[in-house]
């Protein structure tokens, strides 16, 4: 008897912060965006996880997975797809259902949505490395695992925290709570942005450093803070703590470095790479956290009650991709079957009419009810091989019809 959960050709490399350091997880990432065009890989790449996903057909070995580096886990089949819906509903999260993972998934997905630079229709199939479609099982995981991720945020229970949460939890020990405290936030992408809207929503001053002075305005202006000067020539703003979430080194001079090193103040580094140099950091000390500290920082807790929720949702979709699995593989026993049943009928339709002097009227008629015995014959047996979870009935109708 065959296997009776057939298992999905996927395979997952997982590189986290938790057990590959930053610099090796960008390395890694480098590699993998190399082949992320490829219809039949999607790359997932956010500050705290590098995450490769493949559609691995039998038989077909032409897709060259990168290297993975030490840490990096390997899934296949359902546990990748498990790991997937896991990270979708924000279970492998610092913060337990923070939104910003959702937002990751659903951008990473619609931008293999985008048509081919030609306008023309891209093939799936298509190993092209420029292609833009999706596998088709790719295309269904990730859809089950942002309709599992919007459920799942419908029953938050408090208002949703976020990574940049987490980073003021980290500072406020230092400096106290943060009301009146000067925060300086450097850089201005949507990790900078949550970490000046928390401050400001948590009552800090906050003030923006970005290389474009006009993207800082407008930061410290919905943040209700100020901008400040940028660059290898500027000085150092004084502040309580800062935080650093940019996508290059931090240019600060030798003079800013040292009020840096003098000064009593936290420093979160939200960038990966790191924002410092190895130097800076180590000088730090103490007062220097990582993205990759962040991401070992203990999860909160999740309600029993919930989380039996949660996993009841997981296998439901688990179960939905296992059908959606077992009517792909049934198809080209459907196809063999219904093809067979007509070149019989055919067959027995000609012998018939060559016997038989009839009226074209005639003809038509037993055309037709010979189509809907057929049919009808066929119909049990059709439902039957699209909803087999199992496979088993494949095989039956391929011994029992010779097919």
């Amino acid at each position: 008897m065959t296997d009776q959960h057939p298992e999905p050709g996927l395979v997952a490399l997982i590189a986290h912060a938790r057990a590959v350091p930053s610099e090796t997880r960008e390395a890694f990432g480098d590699a993998a965006a190399r082949i992320a065009h490829d219809p039949r890989a999607i790359l997932l790449r956010t500050c705290h996880r590098i995450e490769l996903y493949a559609a691995v057909d039998p038989g077909d070995d032409s897709l060259r997975l990168p290297d993975a580096p030490e840490g990096t886990l390997r899934l296949e089949g359902m546990d990748a797809v498990r790991h997937m819906f896991n990270v979708a509903a924000g279970l492998d999260s610092v913060v337990v259902g923070e939104d910003q993972i959702l937002h990751q998934l659903r951008e990473c997905l619609s931008d293999r949505h985008v048509p081919a630079a030609s306008g023309c229709p891209v093939e799936i199939g298509s190993h092209a490395p420029t292609a833009m479609g999706l596998h088709p099982l790719l295309e269904r995981v990730f859809q089950l695992a942002l309709h599992l991720g919007r459920e799942t945020r419908s029953w938050r229970e408090g208002p949703p925290r976020s990574l940049a949460d987490v980073a003021f939890d980290h500072v406020t020990p230092v400096t106290g709570p943060v009301i009146g405290r000067r925060v300086l936030v450097v850089g201005a992408g949507r990790m900078a942005r949550l970490c000046a809207l928390t401050g400001d929503r948590l009552g800090a001053n906050v003030l923006v450093a970005n290389r474009s002075a006009d993207r800082a305005a407008a930061l410290a202006h919905d943040a209700n803070g100020e901008p400040v000067a940028f660059g290898p020539a500027a000085p150092l703003p004084a502040a309580d703590a800062y935080m650093l979430a940019i996508s290059a080194r931090w240019p600060l001079s030798p003079e800013a470095r040292t009020a840096l090193l003098a000064s009593a103040a936290p420093v979160v580094d939200l960038s990966s790479p790191p924002a410092l140099d190895r130097e800076t950091r180590e000088a730090l000390g103490a007062r220097y956290t990582s993205v990759d500290d962040l991401a070992r920082h203990p999860q909160e807790e999740l309600k029993q009650r919930l989380r039996k929720r949660f996993e009841r949702l997981m296998d439901d979709a688990e179960q939905n991709l296992r059908s959606w699995v077992g009517a792909r593989d049934a198809v080209p026993a459907i196809q063999a079957l219904s093809s067979h049943a007509e070149a019989r009928r055919s067959e027995e339709l000609d012998r018939l009419f060559r016997r038989l002097e009839l009226e074209d009227h005639e003809r038509d008629a037993i055309a037709q009810m010979s189509r809907r015995l057929v049919a009808g014959l066929l119909h049990v047996p059709m439902v039957a091989l699209r909803d087999d979870p199992t496979g088993d009935l494949d095989e039956a109708v391929r011994t029992l019809f010779a097919l």
